[in-house]
């Protein structure tokens, strides 16, 4: 266990509190965002594993594949989350995920309609601005909802949703794909002839038009009557300047964590979205075995490293560890060094699965714990808008780089399809180092901003 000096609290006691009714109220509210989550990640990542079929149909490259996952799902949900958490901070929270909610379903079922890579590219775009609202809800809604002992463990409850859905993407999609990857076309009523992979889009994206609407249900915490405004004048809704000039004031705090998880993230989005195809180009394993392992993997081993992560945090915070969702952070960073580094240069498909258990734990590890950070770093008032900040930077970083540096050292200095393993190791090595040491950065800066927010509040 990693032990740092310094960065203990006077005080581990709760200044808020949660029991009965409102608690209930509160373990509702992040069920239903966990499946908000399992359903986007489901629309997210069933792409991975349609990597081939998009390839032959549309004759694009490992580069323009990657682009479909990356910058044209990752500019659009990290940008439309600025003005996206202003609306947050002042709106009725339901509904902005209901939107959210249905916006991405529908584009992802508009997918399945794509006759070209351009017009792909524009649908996930879609997909992207719809998901651009989850997170900043999300974070606002639990965090005001939930007392900072058992913040870690809300946090990542709702991150479950990612793996769970990201684990049935894969083996659905490993399941699907088998049946679906042949040359042809199918035709639908008021769609006409597609690609046979293309159906997969339709099944994976309407049944969240249903998770919309019990998204609905949630209970909103602000007080909401017609005569009154959702924020009284003392906590009102804080303005992007003002938000920007508390950035400013705590930048090496906000900066450090962003950009040390944005690493993190990296690495996770760069295995996930090519370990199907490592799998299949290394190792001879169908897209069924690859699909099937990946899924059974994200949705059973990842939901532990989460949880696992969660309890952690809230452990060391009882303890009056301020930095706990840093050390989560940083020894999930350390142990994906070794583990996730390792499995792409091993000999045996038997060694890379049986590496691939840990890869999955601490992959998931800090990601309940990183959502605690952010929160915590900032007022309430400027939640929705510091999470937007935050994952502008955590999505636009990992989800541009992570999947398409690989292709790049692929395609552009090993020149070879067959060294995406060298591709896949050296980004891990790269991603998790920066990862590390930004965290360790951040720590001393992070508890000078979470103490003076607690000591403020005690104040008021």
């Amino acid at each position: 266990m990693l032990q740092f000096s310094g960065v203990t609290s006077p005080s581990n006691s709760d200044n808020d509190t949660a029991s009965g009714p409102n608690l209930a109220r509160a373990w509702y509210a992040v069920a239903v965002l966990t499946l908000a989550n399992v359903s986007g990640f489901v629309d997210r990542q069933i792409l991975s594993l349609l990597v081939e079929p998009i390839k032959r149909d549309l004759g694009i490259t490992d580069t323009q594949v990657s682009l479909l996952a990356g910058l044209g799902f990752v500019l659009f949900y990290s940008v439309l989350g600025l003005p996206i958490g202003r609306w947050v901070d002042r709106g009725i929270r339901p509904r902005i995920v209901a939107v959210g909610v249905a916006v991405w379903s529908l584009m992802t079922a508009a997918t399945g309609t794509a006759r070209t890579f351009g017009q792909l590219f524009a649908a996930r775009i879609g997909v992207g601005v719809g998901e651009a609202t989850l997170g900043p809800a999300a974070v606002s809604i639990i965090a005001d909802q939930f007392p900072r002992r058992l913040l870690g463990t809300a946090m990542s409850t709702y991150m479950v949703g990612t793996f769970a859905g990201s684990g049935v993407a894969y083996a659905l999609g490993a399941y699907v794909v088998g049946r679906v990857d042949t040359s042809g076309f199918v035709t639908w009523p008021f769609v006409g002839a597609i690609h046979p992979w293309q159906t997969v889009f339709f099944w994976v994206g309407l049944p969240g038009l249903l998770v919309a609407l019990l998204a609905l249900t949630m209970y909103e915490p602000r007080a909401v009557t017609a005569s009154a405004p959702l924020r009284t004048p003392a906590h009102g809704d804080a303005t992007f300047g003002e938000v920007m000039a508390y950035v400013r004031r705590n930048a090496r705090t906000v900066g450090a964590i962003s950009f040390g998880f944005a690493a993190s993230a990296s690495v996770n989005y760069a295995i996930g979205f090519w370990l199907a195809t490592f799998l299949i180009r290394t190792h001879g394993w169908t897209v069924q075995q690859a699909g099937t392992l990946q899924g059974v993997l994200t949705f059973t081993i990842g939901p532990i490293g989460v949880m696992t992560g969660g309890r952690l945090n809230d452990y060391w915070a009882r303890r009056g560890r301020v930095d706990a969702p840093l050390r989560v952070g940083m020894l999930g960073a350390l142990a994906m060094l070794l583990f996730a580094g390792a499995y792409p240069l091993v000999p045996s498909a038997t060694l890379v699965a049986a590496l691939l258990v840990p890869v999955n734990l601490f992959a998931a590890m800090p990601w309940g714990a990183a959502n605690a950070a952010i929160a915590e770093a900032m007022p309430s008032r400027m939640r929705g808008q510091g999470s937007a900040i935050y994952q502008l930077v955590v999505n636009l970083v990992s989800g541009a780089l992570g999947p398409t540096a690989v292709a790049l050292l692929t395609d552009q200095v090993f020149g070879d399809p067959m060294s995406l393993r060298w591709s896949l190791a050296v980004t891990t090595v790269s991603g998790m180092t920066l990862a590390a040491a930004l965290l360790a950065w951040a720590r001393p800066a992070f508890v000078r901003t979470v103490s003076s927010l607690r000591e403020t509040a005690v104040d008021q």
